[in-house]
């Protein structure tokens, strides 16, 4: 039988790996690595392997469904289309536009998203628009907006090999990351320092220069302490401060009082350690950063991300080849998802819906007049579902029943509101609360780009048919923008999209898929002829000079307590990714890691008389789970770690939902939780 071989990207993580998709009548049947992609280098993690996996199989949503009472049954498109049109009309009717909230897709390509946000901006007439970079990397675009006037990755993914330091913080990147951890161990081979400060011995910690495991919700004080150090040390470039910088002497202030004998106290980091740390840090002639949601999931994320980016300020480590703050994105396109718009404060390439002149730049483009509020975060809206100032929701490819916080919170919201359509591939735990679902097409069956957590642009193309009657959600959008709308949705192809959304989002002004077949490409890349841009900020900082914030430490939202005496933290594993919809249908990936469990330190097992593998109990301020126990000294004592990819133990149904009050991301990473015998 003949088989076809398709180059496209991976739909996983963020890296942006690209291989090629075997087809073998008509189906997708396995991945072979792509041996000149810049990115992967012809490797890839064991999901990549197994990316085709999930394509094939028969839980596959196939056709539109409408709910008739308790049970939801099999209607045609224009069925579908035409009641979610229906409801979204009389809702925005009888209560106002502002009463819809819009979730587009870290799984959606670039041009999905921007066809999403411009459905609810200029469609539905609302900037309710927001997708899961809220509960993930929001205090990244926050914080380093503020910063450095750009909220992505300041470098790019090949560089690690050749810095001489990397710090690496919130990150299990061997796990999450498998192939920027790769070119973090050849960094390591080559001679450079590899510092990791994590609550978890990660299997990147354990080979690291010098290993730190500071306690969980602790994270300001010890990198206050690193640039106390640095100054005191007279480590801090001076140069540098002065000709691009603002803020140092207020910073300087804020830092005195982070002495490493007081930072042990607060993190749990012996001084030594800390002192170590900090002098090689700065000592690097190349010093990189990379943090994951161990920073950013905090209820002051945005902090965490701002004190980073103080750290690589006052070393001189932004604006050269590896150096730089590089946050590494979780999701295939959560960094396209944010370019293209898919924020409520944000149009497409980070431009202000309250910017009365941008506004008025895109009301020419769309020929709408658009609101001039700012939308509401997803975080917000299931609250304003409970009090019924959100009456409807439509959700393409997000799974909140699974993601959010504080499930039963999610539960009680979806069931207050008048109308739900969710846009999936796979019968979530969300699409089975829907009103109407509608069956999208997956990576490998539509054409379009993700923009890599390196905002590399990288073609997705189409290999195998959608099965049944599912389509792209991009076609799923240009119908519901002509039935809510009536105009300006008459796209015959994603290519069509790109060269809108270049056209009003600078950052992107000079891409599109011709360019892509033949080079990398990387924003910002503002015409034709411009190159892109590898490493931001090498001349001058977006907003001029880079903003030192002089950040105090913070407890966590929720402590222990007698009654809730240990620290629940959230991740991820190896094998398994995000909610486990796609991975969960994999027979290899789910043979390695098949159920939930929680990681127990040692000491704390043997005090409760928990054995490994015992079932237990964990119980939080908001639920109680059952699941096995994995003792281990993998992790500090009195802290605990259950991964968030298992619905029948969603971790999330203990998580704690406080938020941060810039970015509106949820404290996941600090929980105060009980362990006992089930």
């Amino acid at each position: 039988m003949p088989v076809d071989y398709i180059l496209t990207t991976c739909p996983y993580c963020g890296t942006g790996c690209n291989f090629f998709l075997q087809v073998a009548d008509g189906r997708a049947v396995g991945v072979v690595p792509c041996k000149t992609d810049e990115t992967s280098a012809g490797s890839l993690c064991i999901k990549g392997y197994n990316a085709h996996a999930f394509v094939n199989h028969s839980d596959r949503l196939t056709h539109p469904m409408i709910r008739e009472g308790d049970q939801l049954s099999k209607a045609t498109w224009e069925e579908a289309l035409q009641r979610i049109a229906s409801e979204m009309k009389r809702i925005s009717d009888e209560h106002g536009p502002d009463a819809i909230m819009v979730l587009a897709s870290a799984k959606c390509t670039n041009e999905e998203n921007y066809l999403i946000q411009k459905v609810a901006r200029a469609a539905i007439g609302t900037n309710n628009v927001d997708h899961c970079a809220r509960l993930c990397h929001a205090s990244t675009v926050a914080g380093l907006l503020q910063s450095f006037g750009s909220g992505a990755m300041t470098n790019t993914i090949p560089e690690f090999e050749n810095a001489d330091c990397i710090l690496v913080t919130g990150s299990n990147t061997l796990e999450a990351h498998p192939l920027i951890g790769t070119r973090i161990l050849k960094a390591r081979d080559k001679g450079a320092k590899v510092i990791v400060v994590d609550p978890r011995d990660t299997p990147l910690s354990r080979v690291a220069t010098i290993s730190m495991r500071q306690e969980s919700g602790s994270d300001v004080a010890w990198i206050n302490g690193m640039i106390n150090i640095i100054i005191s040390e007279k480590l801090h470039d001076e140069e540098f401060i002065a000709a691009r910088t603002t803020g140092f002497d207020e910073l300087r202030e804020i830092v005195k009082n982070y002495t490493p004998e007081r930072v042990k106290s607060l993190t749990g980091i012996p001084e030594d350690d800390l002192v170590s740390a900090a002098k090689m840090y700065a000592s690097a002639d190349k010093a990189m950063i990379a943090y994951a949601m161990g920073i950013t999931q905090h209820s002051n994320g945005t902090n965490l991300v701002r004190a980073l980016a103080n750290l690589a300020m006052v070393t001189g480590n932004v604006g050269r080849e590896s150096t730089g703050v590089n946050p590494l994105r979780g999701q295939c396109n959560v960094q396209g998802a944010c370019d293209a718009g898919a924020l409520p404060n944000l149009y497409p390439g980070y431009q202000s819906v309250e910017d009365a002149e941008t506004r008025s730049k895109f009301e020419h483009a769309w020929n709408r007049k658009l609101s001039e509020k700012k939308g509401m975060a997803l975080t917000n809206a299931f609250d304003k579902a409970l009090t019924g100032e959100v009456k409807a929701m439509l959700i393409f490819g997000e799974n909140p029943m699974m993601s959010d916080p504080d499930i039963g919170h999610v539960e009680r919201a979806i069931s207050k509101l008048e109308f739900m359509a969710v846009i999936d591939i796979f019968p979530t735990e969300t699409v089975k609360l829907a009103d109407v679902v509608l069956p999208a097409a997956c990576y490998a069956e539509k054409n379009g780009t993700f923009t890599a957590t390196d905002r590399a642009v990288r073609a997705v193309r189409k290999a195998v048919d959608p099965p049944g009657d599912a389509r792209p959600d991009w076609q799923i959008a240009c119908d519901l923008g002509r039935l809510l709308a009536g105009d300006g949705f008459d796209f015959a192809s994603p290519e069509q999209v790109l060269a809108e959304m270049a056209a009003v989002a600078p950052i992107y002004g000079g891409i599109d898929y011709e360019r892509i077949e033949e080079e990398m490409v990387r924003w910002p890349c503002p015409s034709k002829d411009h190159p892109g841009t590898k490493v931001l900020h090498t001349e001058s900082f977006k907003i001029g000079k880079g903003v030192f914030a002089p950040i105090e430490h913070t407890p966590p939202a929720e402590e222990t307590s007698d009654e809730y005496p240990l620290i629940l933290t959230t991740g991820r594993n190896l094998f398994q990714f995000h909610t486990g919809t796609m991975t969960r249908r994999s027979a290899k990936l789910q043979r390695e890691a098949a159920g939930p469990y929680v990681e127990i330190n040692t000491e704390d097992a043997r005090r409760l008389g928990i054995i490994d593998d015992a079932s237990v109990r964990i119980t939080s301020r908001r639920g109680t789970i059952t699941l096995a126990a994995r003792v281990t000294q993998w992790i500090r004592p009195g802290t605990i770690f259950i991964p968030f990819h298992y619905a029948e133990a969603a971790a999330n149904r203990l998580t704690n939902n406080a938020l941060d009050p810039t970015a509106q991301i949820p404290e996941y990473k600090v929980c105060a939780a009980r362990l006992e015998k089930a």
